[in-house]
């Protein structure tokens, strides 16, 4: 018994040490093709990078993602928790520079308003996080997160509608706010999604971005046209089990759609869908186990 004992103690700390130590560092990036774009028009790479949780500290990371820009994307989706500490931005500055002045837009997740807390991991097996009984969080400085990402050439989507012409296409983006601190409100960008309709030149795809993959948000993104929905927060999971999958969600996304191309459909309408993992975790729990952080490329094609 003894030694079954101490055969399960040493698998359990090779298990531990390698989710610590070298899975979360494994960055990987998902490939995806959505044949989603009218007939005739150039395929369109879009780099969706979601769930940084960036501390200043973490150089490795912050090369991977400048490494990023080598893929020559024509668009940048961002959806949000890009800040993982109070002193964040100074390792996401480092990370996104080299796409400065590649078209973009971008949400917020909860960790762009609020650091990080220590928490129970075995609290999420009772439901997405954010409930009663937690302390107040630190304020992040989100205004100035903000100003960065618009100084790199990117959009403000929370709340909001937008046109972007890339490559001589034009792509309507309808985005919200967080989700998760029921910050989403999707009412206040249909006015200018409206607009957008009524000009004379239509948009060949419309993209829904957000955080966090509510249902909710996702039934209403599509119901409002859109053809691709981003999203991010479930960290794909984070801790997986081998042939099963994830456990927890951290929303009330199915759990086979956790992360990944999927399709989302409600009400006789479907889009196509990207959860992305992310690429980081909270400086408190530092894990990932049969979970890679990943980035997405998505190849927009002309639908057959």
């Amino acid at each position: 018994m003894r030694g079954v004992a101490g055969g399960v103690l040493a698998a359990g700390a090779a298990t531990a040490a390698w989710g610590v130590l070298v899975e979360r560092n494994l960055f990987t990036l998902r490939r995806t093709t959505f044949p989603v774009l009218p007939a005739g028009s150039p395929d369109l790479r879009v780099l969706h990078v979601s769930d940084l949780h960036m501390a200043p500290w973490q150089h490795r990371k912050q090369q991977w993602v400048r490494s990023l820009a080598d893929l020559r994307p024509d668009l940048v989706i961002d959806t949000g928790d890009n800040l993982g500490h109070e002193l964040g931005l100074l390792g996401l500055r480092a990370a996104f520079e080299p796409l400065r002045g590649v078209p973009g837009a971008f949400v917020w997740g909860s960790n762009d308003y609020w650091a990080p807390q220590a928490k129970n991991p075995f609290q999420y097996f009772e439901g997405p996080s954010g409930g009663g009984g937690e302390r107040q969080p630190k304020r992040l400085d989100t205004d100035a997160l903000g100003r960065h990402l618009i100084d790199l050439g990117w959009t403000d989507l929370n709340n909001r509608a937008a046109r972007i012409v890339v490559r001589d296409v034009p792509i309507d983006l309808v985005g919200v706010d967080d989700p998760h601190r029921e910050y989403d409100r999707l009412e206040q960008a249909l006015p200018g999604l409206r607009g957008l309709r009524r000009r004379k030149q239509k948009a060949a795809v419309t993209i829904g971005v957000a955080h966090a993959p509510y249902r909710r948000t996702l039934d209403a993104l599509v119901d409002q046209g859109a053809d691709v929905v981003l999203a991010g927060h479930t960290h794909g999971g984070q801790v997986c089990v081998p042939g099963y999958g994830a456990l927890v969600t951290n929303c009330d996304i199915p759990r086979e759609q956790v992360k990944g191309p999927s399709t989302w459909e409600h009400d006789g309408r479907s889009a196509r869908l990207n959860v992305s993992a992310g690429l980081g975790t909270s400086i408190w729990a530092p894990v990932r186990f049969a979970c890679r952080p990943e980035a997405s490329l998505l190849t927009l094609t002309a639908a057959s």
